[in-house]
């Protein structure tokens, strides 16, 4: 259906690189545009040449409206010149995740939330993986799935973490689908906390009544969009014995659907740290039980598995202290999350770009938790005067100690020099890394080196 339709892709990153491949690979006649100049994506357009993609480099042309599918990467606003443009012409605006939901043969679950999406991504495919499946994973992290359409059969399970930028332009939704948590986030993209819990949202609003979703019941927000549920509903909860789905019970893992219990595990046996974590095993073991998943497999990977890179990742130990990598940390509440799971002291490296969100919460567990906090990169004055206002609200007479870094090289020198033996050195930033680097994986890399060459 595709031969020989012009298609045009705005954002030459990997999810649109994929999606043109793909497409030019069923005969689609594809241009790719990107507001960056053609020096700087010699690599993308070199891999991409033999496949007959047309580049509109360094701006957009109008005539790149002049097509039959419009597509955007996540990472280009809807409110940019272009797609504002293209939706007066009429276009239907989509994206990759999109056309892969609209295509997908198999059963897709999807994953979304504030926080902690990727880790119970992950989870809920090592146990569907445990219990037989093949089982494919992607969408808002590793690969991009659509060049693998032709590859997936009905009978396999696909596992996808899905962002408020992929699913604001949504049509369709996933089989089963997990609201983890909605919290402050992402509001430097969205106009409102309205509009971005609506951009959540829209993943259950096109499911059936043969459909199933599972919301977070400590959070107040996805507890409240139980009523746009259509099909099953299910829920997980630290607090809560819910109905449906998974619980904590004396520090027993629970899982209950269709009125049968069954004990997956004890807290003391999860090799992953935080509450947060015991919060994202609860929601692997509710989406993997709808899915089909064994009891036995979510056994298995919840007392076994150890966490996804970037993500409270041990670095190594030098001189008793030990170093963690959590870059994924991009919000001030994830950067909470991560402070919580340690009784140890903290010197926490905090930063980066921030995000419009409020640091207030933060800055007051800085107070609690931390020895010393060394700040850095564009949002280094907002921590520093969020902790400053924590001090006089709270009296306190002491505060940690506080240092402002050149650099995460810099970050990481002053930590080593601030840490004892016993303490925790954090990498958690509360801030985005755009302000430094490409995104929080090549944060995470760099800050990984740094450590290991102390």
């Amino acid at each position: 259906m595709l031969n020989g339709k012009r298609i045009t892709i705005i954002g030459l990153a990997r999810e649109g690189a994929a999606l043109a491949r793909f497409l030019a690979s069923l005969g689609a006649l594809v241009t790719i545009s990107d507001r960056k100049p053609p020096e700087a994506l010699a690599a993308a357009v070199e891999a991409l040449a033999p496949h007959g993609i047309r580049f509109a480099l360094g701006d957009h042309p109008e005539e790149i409206l002049d097509c039959d599918y419009f597509f955007i990467s996540p990472g280009v606003p809807l409110d940019s010149p272009i797609v504002r443009e293209a939706m007066r012409r009429g276009l239907t605006v989509s994206g990759e995740s999109r056309f892969f939901l609209e295509n997908c043969p198999a059963s897709v679950i999807g994953i979304t939330g504030s926080s902690g999406k990727t880790t119970t991504t992950h989870l809920t495919a090592e146990m569907l993986k445990a219990s037989g499946f093949r089982t494919w994973v992607g969408g808002n992290i590793g690969s991009p799935l659509t060049p693998h359409l032709t590859e997936i059969q009905p009978d396999d399970q696909v596992v996808m973490e899905l962002s408020s930028f992929q699913l604001q332009i949504a049509q369709s939704s996933p089989h089963i689908a997990a609201i983890l948590n909605i919290t402050a986030n992402h509001l430097d993209r969205h106009a409102s906390m309205e509009e971005y819990i609506e951009a959540k949202a829209n993943i259950l609003r096109f499911q059936s009544a043969g459909d199933a979703a599972v919301l977070g019941h400590d959070n107040p927000v996805t507890r409240g969009l139980a009523s746009r549920i259509k099909g099953r509903a299910a829920s997980f909860s630290l607090t809560t014995e819910v109905a449906e789905g998974a619980f904590m019970r004396s520090g027993q893992l629970i899982l209950r659907l269709d009125g049968r219990e069954c004990v997956i595990g004890h807290e003391r046996e999860v090799q992953l740290r935080g509450r947060h974590n015991l919060e994202n095993i609860l929601a692997s073991c509710a989406v993997a039980g709808l899915a089909g998943a064994q009891s036995e497999a979510m056994t298995e990977v919840a007392v076994t598995f150890r966490g996804v890179e970037h993500r409270l990742e041990l670095v190594r130990e030098l001189d008793g202290v030990r170093y963690y990598n959590d870059s994924i940390a991009t919000s001030p509440e994830r950067a909470a999350a991560a402070l919580r799971s340690f009784t140890e002291p903290v010197v926490l490296l905090a930063g980066g770009q921030d995000k419009h969100l409020p640091w207030e919460d933060l800055a007051r567990l800085m107070l609690e938790r931390t020895r010393a906090v060394v700040t850095f990169g564009q949002a280094a004055g907002i921590v520093e005067k969020a902790l400053a206002e924590a001090q006089v609200e709270a009296q306190a007479e002491a505060r940690p100690t506080i240092t402002r870094a050149a650099s995460l090289a810099e970050a990481v020198s002053m930590a080593q020099q601030l840490a004892q033996p016993g303490d925790v050195v954090l990498l958690s930033p509360g801030g985005t890394s755009y302000d430094a680097f490409t995104d929080f994986v090549e944060r995470g890399e760099i800050f990984k080196r740094l450590v290991r060459e102390l």
